[in-house]
């Protein structure tokens, strides 16, 4: 058998000249020969690749998303949405599936580090004022931030939906206590709780809408309205950081490069025309996309999955009796992420004899749906100057900041006192404080 000759050193080079592009032009092409990398741009500032502005929030919030399909494909085979079988299935991934307890954790904590990179990119975003215009044109960055509120909301569906697929008696309940703050809704409310949950009671066909949500509806909305989310930052210019730097940058005089023109008496020598320019668009104040930023965004979604991989090990799902509607936990809490409605439908009810103020519609309808249409507004509401525009914590923007922590404090404050300083009854306890012992169950 004859053999082959070795290859040559360039030619070898050659096939990863996408990954260790040897000049711009290599660069340039490999973001527009590959699929996955063409939603880049060619070049990237340098002070949007700090670390310390953005915190690569974005990319770590789509790579939890991509971890929760990794993981929950195979969960999908393995778990049975029926109200018969679903516990049983679920108990079985725990103790019987070779690694399925390491993987359903994976799938929990992936899902509640998912919620709270969104709420952390959406503050990040607010703080640096990142949702204003700069000096690009036709930029629509107003849209992207109610893209992203959008998001927010979707992803807290999205976990809220999978909340209820163990079966068991702690998502049977949290699900019961979240729908009942949707009932809360004058006329509309119970219609709204019947849609939600496909009935009157949770029950076979409220699991099949939450499955049929969770893997198929809520994913494909999150995926598509991500890939717009991506496409519109590429189209307004990059990261606001761009637009700050640019305004502080002054045009300065690039040199002149040696050239020479060939023409039919001979080779005419000179300089080529003298060209002012924003030094953003300098050389030396941008990187290439290839393999600058791409090395970025595999570092942090690469040490994203091992960071949930290595708290899976540490951090079970728990996974309680089966559900059962006729014995009530006492307390009986939604999920975390809506404790504070919980504590603030509690704390604003508010009974004057026979007349009693319904703390279900202020605190679970009324109060939220003005922080949400605040939020969502708050683009066109927002009067600091442009300058403002990419830098944390501008003095233009300081009272919007203040307001934005408070409420940001206040919603951590009643997450916690839902979570640990509310006991049976919902009576409050302080942490030093013991719980009253409750009657054994029959």
């Amino acid at each position: 058998m004859a053999q082959q000759p070795p290859e040559a050193p360039g030619v070898r080079s050659r096939r990863f000249w996408s990954l260790r592009p040897r000049s711009d032009r290599d660069a340039g092409d490999a973001i527009t020969s590959n699929f996955l990398l063409h939603a880049m741009p060619a070049k990237v500032s340098n002070a949007s690749m700090a670390w310390t502005y953005s915190f690569w929030l974005g990319t770590i919030t789509a790579a939890l998303f991509l971890l929760l399909v990794l993981s929950g494909l195979p969960l999908l085979f393995l778990y049975v949405p029926s109200v018969e079988r679903a516990y049983q299935s679920v108990k079985d991934i725990e103790y019987v599936v070779s690694f399925g307890k390491w993987l359903r954790a994976v799938h929990r904590v992936a899902a509640h580090g998912m919620v709270i990179a969104v709420v952390f990119h959406l503050a990040r975003v607010f703080f640096t004022g990142a949702y204003k215009n700069g000096v690009g044109r036709n930029q629509h960055r107003e849209w992207n931030w109610v893209i992203g509120v959008v998001l927010l909301l979707l992803t807290l569906f999205l976990s809220f939906t999978g909340y209820l697929l163990p079966w068991d008696q702690l998502a049977f309940w949290a699900v019961t206590v979240g729908t009942n703050i949707a009932s809360a809704i004058p006329w509309v409310g119970p219609s709204v709780r019947e849609l939600l949950i496909g009935g009157r009671e949770i029950e076979q066909a409220t699991l099949i809408r939450f499955y049929v949500l969770h893997i198929v509806v809520l994913p494909g909305a999150v995926a598509a309205l991500f890939g717009y989310h991506m496409w519109r930052v590429r189209k307004d210019g990059g990261l606001a950081r761009a637009d700050r730097e640019e305004q502080l940058e002054t045009p300065r005089t690039v040199p002149p490069t040696p050239t020479k023109t060939y023409t039919l008496l001979g080779v005419a020598r000179g300089t080529a025309p003298t060209v002012t320019a924003k030094t953003l668009i300098a050389a030396d104040t941008t990187v290439n996309a290839v393999p600058d930023l791409v090395r970025r965004a595999l570092i942090a979604t690469l040490g994203t999955i091992a960071l949930i991989s290595i708290l899976a090990v540490f951090i079970a799902s728990p996974l309680e009796e089966p559900a059962n509607p006729l014995i009530t936990p006492n307390p009986a809490k939604a999920p975390w992420y809506f404790l504070w409605l919980q504590e603030i439908v509690t704390d604003t009810t508010i009974h004057l004899g026979s007349f009693t103020i319904n703390g279900a519609f202020i605190g679970g309808v009324i109060l939220p749906g003005l922080l949400i249409g605040v939020l969502t507004l708050w683009p066109w509401l927002d009067r600091s100057p442009r300058e403002a525009t990419g830098e944390w914590f501008h003095p233009a923007r300081r009272t919007q900041n203040l307001v934005f922590i408070v409420v940001m404090v206040a919603i951590l404050l009643l997450t916690y006192i839902g979570m640990e300083m509310r006991g049976p009854y919902w009576e409050f306890f302080w942490p030093w404080e013991t719980w009253p012992s409750l009657p054994s169950r029959i």
